[in-house]
């Protein structure tokens, strides 16, 4: 196994300006490894419910995605529902039922834990942490996702995550808030002086920035006129990322400018339909000809 992913399994309810969709599959290691998969082999560790459909569970295999670390429980799966309004960056929740997932501590098997490339998606910092104690040796690359939730309610352990992984990704609204700083700039070097050689900031639609202590790097979003549906967008990214940086088997600040730019692409793919609908359309050849546009924007 390349690439080890693990979060949350979900079904989503969402209503957006351009239609809806009820008991979608989602969740931050759905998206993480589904995007991760384009480009290296991957496994995902998550838990549902038996109210989760085969057929997700299939789309996941077909993909080429390990779900050894995938456990069906009793119970139901982790359910969100809520909606968006013209600003899509801005999410509303109506309703978050954490089901099975409230009681989730992930295991890792035995064939993951000598993985290269680790992702963790936006659980428990806790368990984050318990995650990466389970590798067998420290991987090439680590990166970690956070949201608010936990900032407000573990800020000292989202802070040891940060400290401990080398990528710790979050959104500008999480940077600001855990560094208690309006500045993207001065949120990034905190992340660096945790112990980090990058640190990368998501901005939405606005796309990604980097910072190292030498240097700055911005990713655009790309321009869309077909926004569907932005729900796990930021996951998406961060499996590309992470994908592609397994694929290439190392990790440099030339190859992580080049992930930024294939995970914007996928990014902005996914948000073109519900769920992983437009993603289940989608080739290496769509892929790599959004990324090759990149270069034109950033071109002056």
């Amino acid at each position: 196994m390349k690439v080890v992913v693990v979060g949350s399994v979900a079904l989503d309810s969402v209503k957006t300006p351009f239609g809806k969709a009820e008991n979608v599959l989602e969740g931050s290691a759905t998206d993480a490894a589904y995007c991760s998969s384009f480009f290296a082999k991957t496994g995902i560790v998550g838990v549902a419910g038996q109210d989760f459909p085969k057929r997700h569970i299939e789309l996941l295999k077909k993909k080429g995605i390990d779900i050894e670390g995938l456990s069906v429980v009793d119970g139901k799966t982790f359910y969100w529902e809520g909606f968006y309004e013209f600003d899509l960056n801005q999410a509303h929740t109506i309703k978050t039922e954490l089901n099975v997932f409230q009681n989730f501590e992930p295991v890792l098997p035995e064939n993951y834990r000598a993985a290269d490339f680790l992702f963790l998606g936006n659980i428990s910092p806790k368990l984050q942490l318990n995650v990466l104690s389970q590798m067998k040796k420290r991987p090439k690359l680590v990166v970690s996702d956070t949201m608010n939730y936990y900032i407000e309610r573990e800020k000292e352990n989202v802070l040891k995550v940060v400290k401990e992984v080398d990528i710790a990704l979050m959104n500008d609204s999480e940077a600001r808030e855990l560094f208690k700083t309006p500045n993207l700039v001065q949120a990034a070097r905190k992340i660096l002086a945790l112990n980090s050689d990058y640190a990368i900031i998501k901005k939405g639609e606005n796309g990604s920035i980097m910072f190292t202590k030498n240097s700055h790097f911005a990713a655009p979003g790309y321009p869309l006129e077909n926004v569907v549906d932005p729900t796990g967008c930021g996951d998406c990214f961060a499996g590309a990322l992470i994908g592609y940086l397994a694929k290439k088997g190392k990790v440099s600040e030339k190859e992580i400018r080049r992930s930024m730019v294939y995970a914007s692409a996928m990014a902005s793919i996914n948000a073109e339909g519900f769920s992983l609908n437009a993603l289940k359309n989608a080739s290496m050849k769509t892929i790599n000809a959004r990324a090759k546009e990149f270069k034109g924007f950033l071109k002056f």
